[in-house]
């Protein structure tokens, strides 16, 4: 094959391109073939999410696998995280799931991991597969390759799921679970099937739920404030005890109280810690350096051992595998388990806050007042900006000298006593994000937040 401009839709660790000039059926097969040399992979799990373009890449994906001589365990609509089960579970040379997840209509994307469901970065492989990829000097085609439906490997995923809840110890709940019309509702109903046939008494409620890749209340992103009320407003009208929403390849899950309040991942992750303490005491438990106070408290109360890195799903989960910590959360809602591969889940953390609640017998917005009040946070701020490292450099002059403590695992982080900011560069985008918190003193978050807000936009 004759070389093609460079790839721009790689990016560090994963592919995400426009579709049409930077991600093509060409380029898919073209990736196909370059990830099973590079990867010397011979057995590999394919997956796609419900755009209506996952499905022709995935195809032109595959067939250049098999080209190289690889077999394709054809996973067909499912999620993410059931490429990542799946990988490991067959014993698999590596996994890729087709997926834009919450990026724009004309994009798409490649999430892909090595054997054992290990992250892919640059110096793992993913630079040498853009290389040839880009220049198309392919071996010759090998024989082999063929295609296998696994589509039935989502009972041994739900299996695996279902590993993570006690269900004798939970107690009637009404659960409403809204799925964005992406590709969540057919693995969710898996789930819920066996749910029931374990005698687990909750009543979900599902709304959005059949997959629809034309997506017609808007792509699935629970994270974003005008997308919240789709449902935050249903939790109430069905008298639910929670609601949970998925983004479109359900690898992150946000959670609603029964007032239809939107729970902010950093007070999540601290929850989340502490179902995992309270059977396991004494782990470590690995968080972002975003917010940071309400899960360092929680930790430490339970007697666990909190553990800081960078933001990013390949750093989260290199931390955990280095360390054994058996849960790992970052406030953008990607919530990360020991034993499902050191990856990230939508569902195991439904799970785990459906049991958490059984158990404390409080409400979700019962179990947070105290460390919403304890701890109160502005939430991650966006700015575009071109420069980010001098923008970095004028805060940290400005306000450097007066800080109690600073941390650089991720930007900038420093700390004044009764309040703390980090300021971090996007890694995919010219922004700014900038994420405050107090002590006891929401006040004071809205009167840095003004602050630092005129110096960063000056």
């Amino acid at each position: 094959m004759t070389r093609i401009p460079p790839l721009n839709c790689f990016k560090a660790y994963d592919i995400r391109g426009r579709l049409g000039d930077e991600l093509t059926e060409d380029i898919a097969y073209r990736i196909g073939r370059a990830y099973a040399e590079v990867m010397s992979a011979r057995r590999v799990v394919l997956g796609h999410d419900v755009r209506p373009t996952s499905a022709p890449l995935a195809s032109e994906l595959a067939r250049g696998l098999m080209a190289s001589g690889a077999a394709v365990y054809d996973l067909g609509l499912s999620g993410t995280e059931e490429t990542y089960f799946a990988t490991t579970h067959l014993a698999a040379d590596g996994g890729i799931c087709v997926t834009a997840s919450h990026n724009p209509m004309n994009y798409n994307g490649m999430k892909m991991v090595k054997a054992g469901s290990a992250p892919i970065g640059s110096a793992d492989g993913m630079a040498a597969i853009k290389l040839l990829a880009e220049s198309g000097k392919f071996s010759s085609k090998k024989a082999g390759g063929k295609l296998i439906d696994a589509s039935e490997t989502r009972v041994d995923y739900v299996e695996k799921l279902m590993e993570f809840i006690d269900v004798a110890a939970l107690r009637p709940l009404k659960v409403l679970v809204n799925a964005g019309n992406g590709a969540a509702g057919p693995s969710f109903d898996a789930l819920a099937a066996a749910l029931a046939k374990a005698s687990a008494p909750i009543d979900f409620i599902r709304i959005h739920h059949v997959p629809d890749g034309s997506f017609p209340l808007g792509i699935p992103n629970p994270l974003l404030k005008e997308n919240q009320h789709l449902t935050a407003v249903p939790v109430v009208s069905h008298g639910a005890d929670m609601g949970v929403a998925w983004d479109g390849d359900f690898d992150r899950c946000f959670f609603f109280d029964h007032e239809g309040g939107f729970i902010a991942g950093e007070y999540a992750v601290g929850l989340l810690a502490e179902a995992f303490l309270n059977k396991e005491p004494g782990q470590k438990i690995v968080h972002d350096p975003r917010i940071v106070w309400a899960t360092q408290e929680v930790v430490a109360k339970i007697g666990g051992q909190a553990v800081q890195s960078r933001c990013g799903h390949s750093f989260i989960k290199q931390v955990m595998r280095k360390t054994g910590a058996v849960y790992g959360g970052e406030m953008s809602a990607h919530h990360y388990f020991r034993d499902f591969m050191a990856c990230d889940s939508g569902m195991i953390p439904m799970l785990l806050m459906i049991e958490l609640i059984s158990r404390r017998g409080q409400s979700l917005k019962e179990l947070l007042m105290e460390r919403q009040a304890a701890y109160p946070s502005s939430g991650e701020v966006n700015f575009p900006v071109q420069d980010q490292a001098a923008v970095i450099a004028t805060i940290e002059q400005i306000y450097g000298s007066q800080a109690d403590s600073r941390d650089e695992t991720d930007g900038l982080s420093l700390s004044f006593g009764d309040w703390r900011f980090n300021l971090r560069a996007s890694n995919t985008e010219p922004l700014l994000r900038l994420n405050i918190e107090a002590r006891g003193k929401p006040d004071l978050v809205a009167e840095k937040l003004d602050e630092l807000r005129a110096l960063i936009t000056a």
